[in-house]
């Protein structure tokens, strides 16, 4: 396997990255919470871009995959962080983001930061504010006095060992809140949520629908996905999306 490039942040974090030449606008993936940019998503990402001569990166955030430091002391501001500084010094011109989950929320805090860099998104069960709309909220009483407390929580996960919640994470997370005040998106924007995601429930999907605004906002429902959106009709269904970001746009 390709050893990665790295990226040396501002913050001096060191981030990982794989980049593919070809064609603007380029594609970006922000991947989710606690995942790693050799996910199904991003390599298949990658492939298509190949075929199509599409500019491409892929990236872990800090304390993600390949990247330093460690995940429990990150937080969403951090990992924005990140992602504005791979798409600052590694990319030329507007480029779609492709968020999956917390990536998601990412791409929403780039659209409000950096707009003139973003060309369009797609957002794959995009959960933005779910560290308090998700985990502070599942949380009862005395998690919430615990994390106070101690600093963190362990909740369960579907996908190996539980996530260690921080007080840092939950604090800062209320500073990137995306849907309690205004958001543009004024360029196309394609959303993707399954009925059988469990995690990022479909009115979080028909909140942010309801909340942005912009020109060119589409919602697509498909039955039975899960969140993972990694069988071989969600990823092409992903592909399908960047295809009419680019054609609307182009």
């Amino acid at each position: 396997m390709k050893k990665p490039e790295i990226l040396i942040t501002a913050q001096g974090r060191k981030i990982a990255y794989h980049k593919t030449d070809g064609e603007g606008p380029g594609v970006v993936f922000l991947g989710g919470f606690s995942s790693d940019m050799d996910g199904t998503k991003a390599i298949h990402l990658e492939n298509w871009a190949r075929e199509f001569g599409r500019a491409f990166i892929r990236f872990d955030y800090s304390g993600h995959g390949q990247s330093s430091e460690q995940f429990v002391d990150g937080c969403i501001g951090d990992w924005a962080e990140d992602a504005f500084e791979v798409i600052s010094h590694l990319t030329s011109g507007p480029q779609i983001l492709v968020g999956s989950s917390m990536g998601g929320w990412i791409t929403l805090l780039m659209a409000k930061h950096i707009p003139n860099k973003v060309a369009g998104m797609v957002g794959i069960a995009a959960a933005p504010d779910f560290t308090e709309d998700s985990m502070w909220d599942w949380m009862d009483d005395m998690m919430r006095a615990t994390l106070m407390r101690t600093g963190v929580v362990y909740i369960p996960s579907e996908y190996g060992k539980p996530y260690p919640i921080t007080k840092h994470l939950i604090e800062d997370g209320r500073k990137q809140l995306v849907l309690r005040s205004e958001l543009k998106l004024p360029f196309p924007v394609r959303l993707l949520h399954g009925t059988a995601d469990n995690d990022v429930k479909l009115d979080v999907a028909l909140r942010l629908v309801d909340h942005a605004q912009g020109p060119d906002i589409k919602l697509s429902i498909i039955k039975d996905a899960d969140h993972r959106f990694s069988d071989d009709k969600c990823l092409n269904l992903i592909c399908e999306a960047i295809h009419s970001v680019i054609e609307s746009r182009y």
